[in-house]
């Protein structure tokens, strides 16, 4: 029906916890209120026997699942992915996580990122091994290297010293535990929004306290110490969370778009620490895809948002693109052309990841316009040579008596040069373009004869590889050297 109003619908597969606290009765009506449907996906049929869908999101591992959204993908290739598979993957690995930390630059004369320090141990011999430890002192956290999601990959074990070593069960990352004041700030990212908040974290360990702290501590995860830990600890009675002060907000958004862009996912957060040793330094310790929002204070704004940006995107961008071929094809009946190999550049230039903000949107639409500039701009450069040629064999017609051609190319095995002046009616520009690309450049070249006549002679791409090896320029004339 006419005027309708556009409607969207993404399906979501997600395992039950993380449905049960996502997919909340308060951001399906907000979405749908907003033309977008979150529809469930039957993770008991085949991908590509439901929807249609303008998008998938997704929060399943596993070669099956993967298969299923290249399927999926492959005869959707309009629909927006999120997020890759391919991309989720480097998360699963807590060393190829923070890796990507390391290669960012950020210009900042503030404040410093980077992350702890940290060594991976793969089997028990590696683990009591003191080369290995060079790099650590105690205390440290030990990681399970790979991080799914599951439950096992969230238990942590805070190690105080080599006896708390022997509970541990490799492969695991241990990282160094650094003091930040028991505060941790998680940064949500979503899209273009990023959000900053504050939690209560591990209490800092002095010098004093690590020498009466014995064995390991273990936990689910930083900010989520054991209950009667924190009822114990003083630290927390005496530390008022709300006092702390967040990192600059333009510098946290600043390292959510350059790891947004270098791991090219929309959905993640990653857990910030201050530093207590130097108050602008600040570590990253840990990247989780698609993290618990709902925590996230107004989770259903923001997401609804990013919802309708992304498919928005994809509508504009497709738009363009169809405009563009329209274009083409003006004044054609090309019908056909329109069907089909706009609908393939279409193919092409809507994104599945939707991660650049904005620069692939923009290379996409730019890439249709360069090869229409490079067409024409042939054409004239053709056109203009021929026009040109046509000219100047009509003046060597006129002026038959003074073509000196034969001359030269009889001159060919003398191997002297032959100096060739400035004809007044030729552009400096020709000269100058002869000279610079040494006469290959282009097909063919003017060449300045000997004073007496003044006649310009057109030479062929096959007279000058013949004739003419070098050209050289001095003042108002050219030297010519024949082979």
């Amino acid at each position: 029906m006419a005027g309708e109003e556009r409607r969207f619908k993404i399906g979501y597969a997600l395992l039950p916890k993380k449905e049960n606290s996502f997919i909340r009765e308060s951001l399906v009506n907000l979405a749908k209120s907003r033309g977008v449907d979150l529809v469930k996906i039957d993770r008991e049929r085949p991908l590509v026997d439901q929807g249609p869908f303008d998008s998938v999101l997704h929060k399943l591992y596993g070669e099956d699942w993967k298969s299923q959204l290249e399927g999926f993908r492959s005869q959707n290739p309009n629909a927006v992915i999120v997020d890759s598979p391919d991309a989720i993957e480097r998360l699963h690995n807590r060393i190829s996580m923070l890796q990507v930390v390391s290669e960012l630059k950020i210009e900042n004369q503030s404040e410093t990122f980077g992350i702890p320090k940290q060594i991976v141990i793969y089997d028990q011999e590696t683990l009591f091994d003191n080369q290995a430890w060079e790099l650590l002192k105690f205390p440290v956290i030990a990681k399970p290297l790979v991080a799914d999601g599951s439950a096992k990959s969230h238990k942590m074990t805070l190690v105080f010293n080599r006896d708390g070593l022997s509970k541990l069960k490799p492969p695991i990352v241990l990282q160094e535990f650094v003091n930040h004041g028991g505060v941790i700030f998680k940064v949500y990212v979503v899209g273009d929004y990023v959000q900053c908040v504050k939690r209560k974290s591990l209490p800092d360990v002095s010098e004093e306290k690590l020498k009466t702290l014995e064995g390991s501590l273990r936990f689910s995860q930083v900010s989520n110490l054991p209950t009667h830990e924190k009822n114990d600890d003083q630290y927390y009675k005496m530390m008022h969370l709300e006092d702390t002060e967040l990192p600059p907000q333009s510098f946290m958004t600043d390292i959510a778009k350059g790891l947004r862009k270098a791991m090219k996912l929309n959905l993640f957060n990653f857990d910030v620490i201050r530093d207590t040793r130097f108050g602008n330094r600040y570590l990253i310790i840990d990247i989780n895809y698609f993290p618990g929002y709902a925590k996230m204070p107004g989770y259903e704004m923001v997401l609804t948002d990013f919802f309708c940006d992304i498919l928005n995107m994809k509508e504009r961008e497709k738009g363009l693109v169809e405009e563009r071929c329209q274009k083409k094809i003006a004044g054609t009946d090309g019908r056909l052309l329109l069907n089909n190999s706009c609908e393939e550049e279409v193919r092409k230039t809507v994104t599945n990841s939707c991660c650049s903000d904005g620069e692939e949107m923009e290379n996409s639409i730019q890439v249709g316009y360069f090869e229409i500039s490079c067409s024409l701009l042939t054409t004239i450069t053709w056109c203009s040579m021929l026009i040109m040629y046509i000219l100047f064999a009509v003046a060597l017609e006129i002026v038959p008596h003074l073509n000196p051609a034969k001359n030269v190319c009889e001159n060919d095995a003398m191997g002297s040069p032959f100096e060739f002046r400035y004809l007044g009616f030729v552009s400096n520009w020709c000269i100058n373009v002869a000279v610079e690309y040494q006469v290959l450049y282009i097909g063919q070249i003017w060449m300045l004869l000997d004073s007496k006549p003044f006649v310009l002679v057109l030479v062929s791409d096959a007279f000058l590889i013949a004739y003419a090896s070098t050209v050289t320029y001095h003042g108002q004339s050219f030297t010519v050297i024949l082979q």
